[in-house]
């Protein structure tokens, strides 16, 4: 067992290369990994290159390209270090992702500066979940400098594919075989524990009608009206949404969203062809061959009510609520124990309206809780949005909290 004075020194070490993790973590944000378009290599070739530094090699494992362009991404090369301590215990798997949205607009710091201000450090990915090559790297890197653990194993697991639904990531890496941990630990925040999530249900919807000039509007079928009386149709069903709660503490109740819409040639012609992207998130309890159902009957039957509209409908990612499997307890257990040492307060075990690519190790009987450097909520680290950022006493706190949990499970 892992011993009051080997944390202290697990926490020791971790403050004194804390400076070099935060310079990792800066290299790291500096190598864009804007998805789309999903050129995620370079960031992968960069990471490793990184990790030699340590004495760690990382198994490159590049996804077909034919595979990866038909994806609707570029090129994306998976990670794997492996470290075993010994015949006998358990493997653990850490995985992170690298990619990320792109930057978009409203920043006041360099998206890719890595800068430092007033105890912060501001990129896109500082928060999610780039943070956690770093917090899972230094964690590593101390367990094996002062617990020196004699059985099991650790995997880091830094893929490129979480944007996208992570079958290219995490997936991919599973189904060929090159790995089967017995627990994993996923990137996430560090005051709480996250043993489920929602599923998601994401579509293209195109809608066809006429084009004609703008002139002559009544030689053609607006398209956009018939998308906006569509849209119309789905956003009504967000108020029937809140009456369908979930069991799940952290997780309330299914909603969806129009992300992207795209259509028409000019101001002066009446559009014949809009394309919008819906993302419909799935509560635990919902079945997803229904909810997709469900949505299809109302894009068919608005397009239907409008003449001369015909549509198109297009399943882009359906991904499954991660539900907790009862293997999950020590990982919990440790993490709630360490944190609240380190942080001064209780952690819960909760579920989260986000989906990741958690869902696929879970899928395949892995155990596994999504927990690293960040803080409260998604809101406060302004990913996805601009100036997001990483508190870096967050970062140190993970990083300590994940290398005792580590350390309890390979003793």
């Amino acid at each position: 067992m892992t011993t009051p004075n080997n944390y202290a020194a697990l926490d020791a070490w971790i403050d004194q290369h804390f400076d070099e993790e935060v310079r990792f973590l800066q290299a790291l944000v500096r190598v864009p990994t804007d998805t789309p378009p999903g050129n995620n290599a370079p960031h992968a070739e960069r990471t490793a290159e990184l990790l030699t530094e340590f004495g760690y090699t990382a198994e490159k494992h590049a996804v077909p390209a034919a595979d990866v362009q038909a994806y609707g991404m570029e090129s994306i090369t998976n990670l794997i270090v492996r470290r075993p301590y010994g015949s006998g215990g358990t493997t653990i798997a850490l995985n992170a992702h690298g990619d990320v949205v792109p930057p978009g607009e409203g920043w006041t710091h360099d998206p890719y500066g890595a800068e430092i201000v007033d105890g912060a450090m501001y990129g896109r990915a500082t928060a999610v979940s780039k943070s956690d090559f770093a917090s899972f790297t230094f964690a590593v890197r101390a367990l094996e400098a002062v617990a020196k653990p004699a059985r099991g194993a650790v995997e880091l697991h830094f893929t490129y594919d979480e944007e996208f639904g992570g079958e290219l990531g995490p997936g991919w890496l599973l189904q060929k075989g090159l790995t089967k941990p017995d627990l994993m630990i996923a990137a996430g925040f560090s005051y709480e524990v996250v043993t489920a999530h929602n599923g998601c249900l994401q579509m293209e919807v195109t809608v066809h009608g006429k084009m004609a000039h703008a002139a002559v509007p009544h030689t053609g079928v607006d398209a956009l009206q018939g998308a906006v009386h569509i849209l119309n149709a789905l956003y009504a069903q967000n108020g029937e949404y809140t009456r369908i709660t979930s069991n799940v503490a952290g997780i309330k109740h299914p909603y969806l969203n129009v992300g992207r819409i795209e259509g028409g040639t000019n101001t002066n012609v009446v559009p014949g062809k809009v394309t919008f992207k819906l993302d419909r998130r799935m509560i635990p309890e919902e079945n997803p061959v229904e909810v997709e159902a469900a949505i299809r009957r109302i894009i068919e039957q608005a397009a239907g009510e409008r003449a001369g509209i015909s549509v198109e409908i297009k399943r882009l990612l359906l991904a499954n609520a991660m539900t907790p499997l009862a293997g999950n307890k020590p990982l919990v257990d440790a993490i709630q124990k360490h944190a609240h040492t380190v942080i001064g307060e209780p952690l819960p075990a909760v579920g989260t309206p986000l989906y990741t690519d958690v869902r696929l190790y879970v899928e395949r009987g892995i155990p596994g809780v999504i927990y690293g450097a960040g803080p409260r909520t998604v809101l406060e680290s302004h990913a996805k949005r601009a100036d997001e950022r990483l508190q870096l006493e967050d970062l140190r706190r993970a990083t300590k909290v994940i290398a005792r949990t580590l350390s309890d499970l390979l003793a």
